[in-house]
């Protein structure tokens, strides 16, 4: 019986392979998870929509997408009419801040208010709390009339909770 020669380049290609793997392996399992909202910085960033600047956090809101940059909206308007026009890119998720809070919640989930009296950016005059407990915190609301995702965003473009996510 004679014993088969492999070549020596042959195992440093297996070993190169397996090294490749492993790289791309890591890469797609950290890339993997629902995208986060981006800081804001009100002195630099322009809305999507309007291109006016998104100079106060309290009426901001913004699409996150895997692999591109963030888009900042000035007005929950904009992010309305953005989303409406269907030019979030594919697997965006939307946040809006919490007027009072200025955290960034997930719009899927956030609790919406019209409020006739409040100035916004872009005369929307509607804003976002995290819940129900914060809207009824927060002065600025009072008064208001309660939004549902579904009116501000259209039934085809209310953002909704992406798979994977809370």
């Amino acid at each position: 019986m004679t014993a088969r020669v492999i070549p020596r380049s042959f195992g440093r290609f297996t070993l190169g392979m397996t090294v490749l793997l492993a790289v791309v392996a890591l890469t797609l399992g950290c890339g993997g998870g629902l995208p986060e909202p981006a800081e804001l910085d009100t002195r630099n960033e322009q809305c999507a929509s309007c291109r006016m600047a998104v100079s106060s956090a309290v009426f901001a809101s913004q699409l996150a997408a895997p692999g591109e940059l963030p888009r900042f909206f000035d007005d929950l308007g904009c992010l309305a009419d953005y989303l409406k026009a269907g030019k979030a890119p594919r697997g965006a998720v939307a946040f809006v801040a919490d007027h009072r809070t200025r955290a960034w919640v997930r719009a899927a989930g956030a609790v919406y208010t019209r409020v006739p009296g409040l100035e916004t950016p872009m005369g929307s005059h509607v804003i976002a709390h995290a819940d129900t407990a914060s809207r009824d915190q927060d002065a600025d609301a009072r008064g208001g009339t309660p939004v549902t995702a579904t009116e501000l965003f259209g039934a085809e473009s209310a953002p909704r909770t992406p798979r994977g996510g809370a």
